[in-house]
């Protein structure tokens, strides 16, 4: 069994405990299935825990100050490391790889990493599917880099139009200009469709669905509201501040009428709806009024080598220490495809039901969105 690795932080309240888990039933040459039957497709690979914004529901500026003590560069993988476990994921039946962070651009010469991971293929030969999600300043210069190593596609995150609303939400310098002319440079280096991620919280940047409506409707990005989640333990999450998918929906409704996508494929986590009138789509993102537990069939990996099976998890699995210490790619195998047959996590819907949760939970900043 790999080793278990619970976060440590002074500022949280202890050490989680371990759960019970049943042994588990996974075979080489088998794709991953956890304990409720949901494969593993999508591969999330956090590559630093350092971003250019603190955004208060995610890196508030009072706990990841300047005296915080963020990874060395010496505890990270190595594009190599990271590459070699990617490749045990896509044998182990993963589909699609995010790129993500904390802000993904930062780390130095992201797009040789994705060339990389441009090489691997599936157990039936096809390409993986590579994404990367940004806040987007950076962009407007990476973009061609990114398109030519071999990126899929790219989501932008931006919760508002208005300027000073921007700059109090993501605690920092940059503009809407500047997210927005990153958007651009990524449609014109052909990483279409673009998707842009709002995350809407009542009574700070609820006013900014319509104007971000109006402003992509008819570009061909497809604009996603997500519901402000508990994500982590700095972010002082308040269930009065989350504006339901319902409400989002009716919103934007009112001035342009919508209509639903049907989509099936398990493991999406977005509910589709077009403009009736033909002007394209947008995405919601429901995972505090609807949880989508039972579909997720994601898979993280933190910057330091640490398997997640939640963006909710307070603990990790080592997988460092074996990469380093030798393991061959049936020992990596193992570990993975063992560790994922034991998840059961369905933190969304226990929330939904009132049950009791772990007390502290890993950050959105270290190990993606």
């Amino acid at each position: 069994m790999n080793k278990v690795i619970f976060l440590a932080d002074e500022r949280s309240a202890g050490p989680a405990q371990p759960r019970e888990v049943a042994p588990h039933s996974w075979r080489p040459g088998q794709p991953a299935a956890d304990s409720r039957n949901r494969p593993m497709r999508d591969l999330r690979i956090s590559v630093t825990d350092r971003c250019n914004f603190r955004c208060s529901y995610c890196m508030p500026r009072d706990v990841f100050d300047s005296s915080y003590a963020f990874m060395p560069h010496s505890a990270l993988l190595s594009f190599e490391e990271i590459t070699r476990l990617a490749g045990t994921y896509a044998r182990l039946g993963v589909e699609k790889i995010r790129l993500t962070g904390g802000e993904p651009l930062l780390r130095k010469n992201i797009e040789a990493l994705i060339a990389m991971l441009a090489e691997l293929r599936t157990p039936q030969g096809r390409s993986l599917d590579i994404t990367l999600t940004t806040n987007g300043v950076l962009l407007a210069r990476k973009a061609r880099a990114l398109k030519d190593a071999g990126l899929s596609r790219v989501t932008v995150s931006l919760d508002a139009l208005d300027a000073e609303l921007f700059a109090r939400m993501s605690d920092s310098d940059f503009t809407p200009d500047d997210v927005l002319r990153g958007v651009d440079a990524a449609a014109e280096a052909g990483l279409a469709s673009i998707k842009i991620n709002m995350v809407v919280r009542r009574g700070f940047n609820d006013g900014q669905i319509l104007p971000l409506a109006r402003r992509f409707r008819g570009t061909g990005h497809v604009l996603r509201f997500i519901e402000y989640m508990d994500v982590g333990s700095t972010n002082g999450w308040n269930l009065a501040e989350v504006v339901p998918t319902p409400e989002v929906l009716e919103r934007i409704g009112a001035e342009f009428p919508l209509e639903a996508v049907a989509d099936e494929a398990m493991g999406r986590v977005a509910e589709r709806w077009r403009y009736r009138d033909g002007a394209g789509e947008i995405g919601v993102i429901s995972s505090v009024s609807h949880a989508f537990c039972g579909g997720c069939t994601r898979a993280r990996l933190s910057p330091e080598g640490k398997l997640f099976l939640c963006l909710f998890a307070s603990a990790g699995y080592d997988l460092r220490e074996p990469l380093r210490e030798g393991a061959d790619d049936a020992r990596l195998a193992e570990l993975i495809a063992g560790t994922w047959s034991r998840r059961d996590d369905n933190y969304s819907e226990r929330r939904a039901q009132g049950l009791p949760q772990a007390a502290r939970k890993i950050e959105m900043s270290y190990i993606g969105g």
